[in-house]
């Protein structure tokens, strides 16, 4: 098979970066790099995610939704084959179809569909047997990165280089920058007549937060004003780029965040974000680096890139006995970490450990209501940006309602490899996404099926401009998307036949799925993790 001429993929996908996160997007954050792409490409606005980590990353890895790919909820196994916690031998990813095609294979940073480990237990980790399968086992020619979820970006606790764990690292190490190094020299040794695929998954800008002191002094003072005034001014910006649509109203302020006025920690508080933003500013700067990289090979014109975040902002607490105890307290060489969110610590170096907070995510947000966890827009809501200058040139923003199932499509289509229907001796279940491509060159192009969603409970579909939406235990509301994407005025009650097909449509979907009730699958989880509650 002849492979000299078809162009290289880079699938970049960032970790709880909320929509209004980037400078392409209304935001005060230098992303110089990531807004190139944007503006020499084609910036999707209405790109749905999965409102969590995991569940997205096991749906953009196999075109399918997170249930049929084993990715239910996260990585604890709860019972039944939607809900394993690990990638389904019926499914199968974009390395394993593409390598099959001929490409070059490759993968830095984040895995997190190989069901669960435990951060303060690396000694009794099995990874590579057959509930924790690594991403040489799934399609992968080489990988760096980690195998769990959430890292220690100055002091990991477990990483692999292909099939060997990592045991040193170097006094300046940060793991943002190291999987982009690793992944540049990936590109470097792969051969000259064979196109390459590239995952690049960050966990920036996910918790702990952890930047280097040049980067967070870069937004010293910018958030001294706090959370109201720098939400207030992105969407001031987006509505000034004429980045949507319509201008819709923003969503008022979320009912659990103060007014900046009372809050008593501003300092705290000012740095946590200008912390938050500097990682979002290194991984800019890794993505440029990324990007001379392959002008320097003369790769970048005939490379596809796609880049998108996995949810929406994370409104996580890092309570000292929450999340935190579940991770090492001392870095590699010993120091102690001050766990958890506490005020008298300010957040940045390697010995502290804290997260942004929902104040903080709510500006990331912006426009949008809620956050990662929630099917309201602000959990599932990433821009897709499309960037390859010999597939197509640079087009207006699009808004027609994409999910991440139409990745894996559309990359197969811009490839001309084929979808495999057999892996491993494994029949694998027909692809649910579409490919982009038509809409990425500026084609008329519509979704032809709703977009499902379901998260602990949390659940919606998406058919055309409406979106049927419910937190868990309460009443199903219905929105006009194209007219208030920021879910400020519920229709329920004004369209009974609509309302009466999508959610006869979604149970159906739960039907075929294998969504599981959440009253039935919290239980399971709180014994499998051993905690009383899953908030952090």
């Amino acid at each position: 098979m002849p492979t000299r001429k078809r162009p290289n993929v880079i699938l970049i996908l960032a970790d709880d970066l909320g929509f209004a996160d980037l400078g392409a997007t209304g935001s005060e954050i230098r992303t110089p790099n990531i807004d190139s792409l944007a503006r020499d490409g084609v910036l999707l606005t209405a790109m749905y995610n999965c409102a969590r980590c995991c569940p997205t990353r096991a749906s953009l890895l196999t075109g399918l939704y997170p249930h049929n790919a084993g990715v239910g909820h996260m990585g604890a196994d709860l019972g039944t084959l939607a809900y394993q916690g690990f990638l389904r031998n019926d499914s199968a990813t974009i390395a394993e179809h593409l390598r099959a095609g001929g490409y070059r294979t490759l993968m830095s940073g984040k895995w997190h569909v190989a069901g669960d480990f435990m951060a303060r237990e690396v000694d009794s980790w099995r990874v590579g047997d057959v509930e924790h399968p690594t991403p040489r086992q799934r399609g992968f020619d080489r990988f760096y990165g980690i195998v769990d979820g959430v890292t220690h970006f100055f002091s990991p606790h477990y990483m692999l280089e292909d099939d060997s764990r990592v045991m040193t690292f170097p006094d300046d190490f940060y793991f943002t920058d190291a999987i982009t190094d690793k992944a540049i020299g990936m590109i470097e040794e792969t051969p000259d007549d064979q196109p390459f695929f590239l995952y690049l998954a960050h966990t920036a800008p996910h918790w702990p937060l952890h930047a280097h002191p040049e980067d967070i002094a870069r937004y010293d003072g910018i958030y001294s004003g706090g959370w109201d005034t720098i939400r207030t001014a992105r969407h001031e910006t987006m509505n000034s780029m004429n980045l949507f649509q319509k201008n819709w109203e923003i969503s008022p302020r979320d009912v659990a965040v103060h007014p900046w006025e009372a809050e008593r920690n501003t300092d705290w508080e000012a740095r946590k974000m200008a912390t938050y933003a500097a990682m979002v500013d290194r991984m800019d700067q890794s993505i440029g680096r990324l990007i001379a990289a392959l002008k320097r090979l003369g790769q970048f014109e005939d490379t596809l890139i796609l880049f998108l975040s996995d949810n929406g902002g994370c409104a996580e607490f890092m309570a000292e006995d929450g999340w935190a105890k579940f991770f090492p307290d001392t870095t590699n060489d010993g120091r102690p970490i001050e766990m958890g969110n506490r005020p008298d610590v300010m957040p940045g170096d390697a010995q502290t450990y804290q997260s942004y907070d929902k104040p903080w995510a709510n500006v990331s947000n912006a426009p949008f209501r809620l956050f990662k966890h929630y099917v309201h827009e602000g959990g599932i809501s990433t821009p897709l940006i499309a960037h390859w200058p010999k597939g197509f040139a640079s087009k207006a923003n699009a808004h027609t309602a994409c999910h991440v199932v139409d990745v894996l499509p559309t990359i197969l289509e811009a490839t001309g490899c084929q979808y495999q229907s057999e892996v491993g001796g494994h029949e694998i279940q027909p692809m649910q996404g579409q490919s982009l491509m038509d809409l990425f060159r500026g084609k008329d192009w519509a979704r032809e099926e709703p977009i499902f969603f379901e998260h602990e409970g949390n659940s919606a579909v998406r058919l055309g401009q409406f979106k049927l939406v419910r937190q868990h235990g309460q009443d199903w509301e219905l929105y006009d998307i194209e007219a208030d994407r920021t879910e400020l005025t519920d229709l329920r009650g004004s369209n009974a036949d609509l309302e009466a097909d999508l959610i006869s449509q979604y149970n159906d979907w739960v039907k075929r799925t294998g969504v599981m009730d959440w009253n039935v699958a919290l239980p399971r989880l709180l014994e499998a993790w051993k905690i009383e509650t899953a908030e952090g």
